[in-house]
């Protein structure tokens, strides 16, 4: 008797009801998706190293804007490295 539910509970369960074949089908899913991402990614980094090496070459030290923007005195930082303070 048990070996007859056995053989009935074995040719009724389906592909999907397998967790092997649905964990790969989500892995292989999620492999997917990170491809076209990291392509993505790729791809917009060309475009902000373009744009860097571009601003780079027209900010070149000696051409008629001053040079470098810390040669006008600007200062780079957050305001409290400026010497600025927040009051209370």
């Amino acid at each position: 008797m048990i070996e007859l539910a056995a053989a009935s509970s074995a040719s009724s369960a389906s592909i999907w009801d397998q967790p092997g074949t649905l964990g790969f089908l989500v892995v292989f899913g999620m492999g997917i998706i990170l491809y076209f991402l990291l392509r993505s990614m790729s791809r917009h980094l060309r475009k902000v190293n373009e744009a860097a090496r571009v601003e780079a070459e027209s900010a070149q030290p000696g051409d008629d804007d001053g040079g470098s923007p810390l040669a006008s005195g600007t200062t780079i930082g957050p305001p409290a490295a400026n010497g600025a303070r927040r009051r209370s």
